[in-house]
C-alpha cells in the first residue's frame, strides 16, 4: 500500500504544517519562496515513464544499506553481524519461528516451542509477524541467518527510499532535497546503531505513508474515502511492529498538538474530518487486531513493564552532541557513557548536526511546518532524557518530563532511549524542507548565481559528514552440530517435543532451534516474560531448572562431577517438566565437554553417539 500519486489536490504548499513529527494539515503562504504548488506542476506523462530519479535513489539507499551490512553478508551462515548477538539470535529464531509456523498452520502469536513447556508470547516480544510471513520462502530454503541479514538491509533501503518517495511527492519540489531527508532518517546514528540486532526498529518503511494519510485526512476532509486506507497501513505497521506504530503515533500526537498551538484556527476547523477518519481507521484496527491486542496485555506469558530501571535505557544531554559508535567521527569509546549501549544509540547527531539543526529553525522559524518540526524534535529528546536529568554524563536527582508518563500503560514498556527515534525522523523531514528552500533562491537580478545557497549547502553536508556510518561489526558463531543441521534429530525428537541442548542456555537452546526452523521445542531461551504465574511483571528468561543449574556449573567449573540420588531425581523430573525426548551434548565446543558427559551418563545413563553429539534418549522417563 502507498500514498496516492502527485496531483494538484495532494501536493502541500511550503508553509502547511509538519510531516512525521512533520505532516502538514495546512496551506498557507510561504515567506521564504514561493509555494510548492507554484514550484513544482503535475507530472506529466513523459515525467512518469522516465523514473530515473527514483531508480538512481533507490539503488543509493541499497548502496548504503549493503555498506553497513557489508561484512556480514561474507558469510551468512558463519557470522553474526554487529555488536549484539543475542538480539540476533532472538530475531532469527522469530524468523525462523514465523516459517515454522507458516508451514504447520501455527498460532504466530504464541508458542511453546521456546521456553517449553510454558512458552514465550511473541506478541510482547516484538513478534514481527508480516516480515516473517514474507520472508517464509527464504529461510525454508536458504535458513534464518540468510532472513536476518536480507531484512536488516532491506529495512534500512526501505525506510530510506519510503521517505524520499512521500518528501518529493507532498512536501518539497527539490527531488535532491527529499533524497538527502531520506538518507538522513534511514543512515542517521539511530538506525544505524539499531541495526546491531534490533530489526523491528529499523523496520520504518510504513511510517512516512502513516504519516502523510494521517496528513491528507485532516486536508482533504474525505473520512470514508482516506480512512481506510490509513487503517490498512496501520494494521501492516501493527504487524511489522508494536513499537514503531506506537512511537509513529506518539510523533503524529506532538505535530499535532503542535498545529493546534501554531494555528488553532485552522486545526479546530480540520478536527472534525480528522476525528471522523480517525475513528474509521480505528474500527479497522481494532477488527484486525483484536486477538494479538487480547495476547499482548491478558494472554498467557503476557508481561506488564519493562524489566530494570527505566532511566537505564534511558540517554542524556550530552549524548545529543557526541558521535555514535558506528559513524566516521566516532569510535569504540566514543558514545561512552552517554548511551546505555551500543544499539540504543539513538541520538548521536554531534555538535555540527546540532547547530545545523538550530540554523536551519531559525532560518525557517516562520514556517509552519519549521516550527511544528522543531517542537516535535525537542519534545521527544526531551522524554529521551528519562525520568531525571543528566550533567555531563551523571544523572541527578532532577525530575524530568518522563517522569510523569513512565507508570502509564504502554510507557511503562518503552525503552527510554527510543523517543529519540522521533526527532531523528523529525530532522530528516526540517533538512529536507531546509535544503529545499535553499534551492528556491533566485539568481540575481543581474543574472547572477547567488553565492549564499552554495555555501549553505557546502556547510550543511560539511556537518553531516561525521555522521556517515561505517560498516557494523562481524564476530564468529558457534557452530551449530551436524546432528540438527541435517535433519537427524528428527529420528529421536518427536513433533512438539523437546530436545535439551547442553549446557541448557537459552542462545545455545535458539541457534539450535532456528537451524531446525524451529522443529522441536526447546527449554530456556531468550525472551521477556512474567515473574511467575501470578506476577505479571515483566523480566528477562526464567530462572534456570535445577538441573539446568548444575549443568552451568559443571561447564564453567564451578562444581566437581559427582552425583547423588537427589541429583539424579531432580535430574529426571526436570525432563518430565521439558516434555524432552532426547539430551544432547556435543562432541566439540563445549566448555568442560569430559566433565559434563561423565555427569550426563551419572544421570540418564550411558549416552549414544550419535553423529557429532552424544545423545542420552530420555523417553524412558518422560513418557
Amino acid at each position: 500500500m502507498t500514498a496516492s500519486g502527485p496531483d494538484d489536490r495532494t501536493r502541500v504548499p511550503a508553509d502547511a504544517g509538519p510531516v512525521s513529527g512533520a505532516a502538514t494539515v495546512e496551506a498557507a503562504p510561504d515567506r521564504t519562496g514561493p509555494p510548492v504548488d507554484a514550484a513544482r506542476r503535475p507530472a506529466t506523462p513523459a515525467r512518469r515513464r522516465r523514473p530515473r530519479p527514483d531508480l538512481l535513489a533507490a539503488s543509493v539507499y541499497l548502496a548504503g544499506a549493503l555498506w553497513v551490512t557489508a561484512r556480514g553478508w561474507l558469510d551468512p551462515g558463519g557470522r553474526l553481524l554487529g555488536s549484539r548477538p543475542d538480539d540476533q539470535g532472538f530475531n532469527e529464531w522469530m524468523l525462523a519461528y514465523a516459517a515454522h509456523a507458516v508451514s504447520h498452520l501455527k498460532n504466530p502469536f504464541f508458542t511453546t516451542l521456546q521456553n517449553a513447556p510454558a512458552g514465550v508470547n511473541l506478541m510482547t516480544n516484538v513478534g514481527m509477524p508480516l516480515p516473517g510471513l514474507v520472508l517464509s520462502p527464504f529461510t525454508l530454503l536458504l535458513g534464518a541467518p540468510f532472513s536476518y541479514l536480507l531484512l536488516i538491509t532491506l529495512n534500512l533501503a526501505g525506510t530510506g527510499y519510503a521517505w524520499y518517495h512521500v518528501l518529493s511527492r507532498h512536501l518539497v519540489s527539490s527531488r535532491a532535497a527529499a533524497f538527502a531527508g531520506g538518507l538522513f532518517c534511514a543512515f542517521a546514528p539511530a538506525l544505524v546503531s539499531h541495526s546491531n540486532g534490533h530489526p523491528h526498529i529499523t523496520a520504518q518503511w510504513l511510517v512516512p505513508f502513516i504519516l502523510w494519510r494521517v496528513v491528507r485526512l485532516a486536508r482533504d476532509a474525505r473520512p470514508v474515502r482516506d480512512g481506510p486506507v490509513l487503517g490498512g497501513l496501520v494494521v501492516a505497521q501493527f504487524f511489522v511492529s508494536l513499537e514503531i506504530l506506537f512511537l509513529t503515533a506518539l510523533g503524529c500526537l506532538m505535530m499535532l498538538l503542535g498545529y493546534l498551538i501554531f494555528r488553532p484556527r485552522a486545526a479546530l476547523g480540520r478536527a472534525p474530518a480528522l476525528l471522523g477518519g480517525l475513528a474509521i481507521t480505528g474500527v479497522l484496527v481494532g477488527a484486525a487486531a483484536a486477538y494479538p491486542l487480547w495476547m499482548q496485555f491478558a494472554g498467557p506469558q503476557h508481561r506488564v513493564g519493562h524489566p530494570g530501571d527505566p532511566d537505564a535505557y534511558a540517554l542524556t544531554v550530552g549524548s545529543f552532541v557526541r558521535y555514535a559508535t558506528e559513524s566516521v567521527a566516532g569510535g569504540r569509546t566514543s558514545a561512552l557513557p552517554w548511551s546505555p549501549n551500543t544499539t540504543e544509540q539513538s541520538s548521536f547527531y554531534g555538535w555540527s548536526v546540532v547547530v545545523l539543526a538550530l540554523a536551519a529553525c531559525w532560518w525557517l522559524r516562520r514556517e509552519t511546518v519549521v516550527r511544528v518540526l522543531g517542537v516535535v524534535a525537542a519534545v521527544s529528546a526531551v522524554l529521551s532524557i528519562g525520568t531525571t536529568w543528566t550533567w555531563g554524563s551523571r544523572r541527578t536527582g532532577v525530575p524530568a518530563p518522563f517522569a510523569l508518563l513512565s507508570d502509564l500503560p504502554i510507557f511503562d514498556s518503552v525503552v527510554v532511549a527510543r523517543f529519540a527515534l522521533i526527532t531523528t525522523a523529525a530532522l530528516g523531514v526540517l533538512f529536507a524542507v531546509t535544503g529545499d528552500r535553499l534551492g528556491r533562491m533566485r539568481a540575481t537580478d543581474a543574472g547572477e548565481a547567488r553565492p549564499a545557497p552554495r555555501l549553505a549547502a557546502v556547510a550543511a553536508l560539511a556537518a553531516l559528514l561525521p555522521i556517515l556510518p561505517t560498516p557494523l561489526e562481524v564476530r564468529a558463531r558457534a557452530p551449530v552440530p551436524d546432528f540438527v543441521t541435517s535433519g537427524a534429530w528428527r529420528d529421536h525428537v518427536a513433533p512438539g517435543r523437546t530436545l535439551v541442548p547442553v549446557p541448557v542456555r537459552g542462545m545455545t537452546s535458539l541457534y539450535w532451534s532456528s537451524a531446525a526452523v524451529a522443529g522441536f521445542a526447546v527449554p530456556e531461551g531468550y525472551f521477556l516474560g512474567p515473574v511467575s504465574a501470578t506476577d505479571a511483571t515483566g523480566r528477562w528468561g526464567v530462572e534456570p531448572q535445577p538441573t539446568a543449574a548444575l549443568l552451568t556449573a559443571v561447564s564453567r567449573g564451578e562444581r566437581d562431577t559427582a552425583v547423588g540420588p537427589a541429583d539424579i531425581a531432580q535430574a529426571r523430573s526436570d525432563v518430565r517438566y521439558w516434555r524432552a525426548d532426547a539430551v544432547a551434548l556435543p562432541d566439540r565446543g563445549p566448555r568442560g565437554r569430559d566433565n559434563l558427559k561423565i555427569v550426563l551418563d551419572a544421570l540418564y545413563g550411558p549416552g549414544l553417539r550419535v553423529d557429532d553429539v552424544w545423545l542420552w534418549d530420555v523417553r524412558p522417563f518422560t513418557r
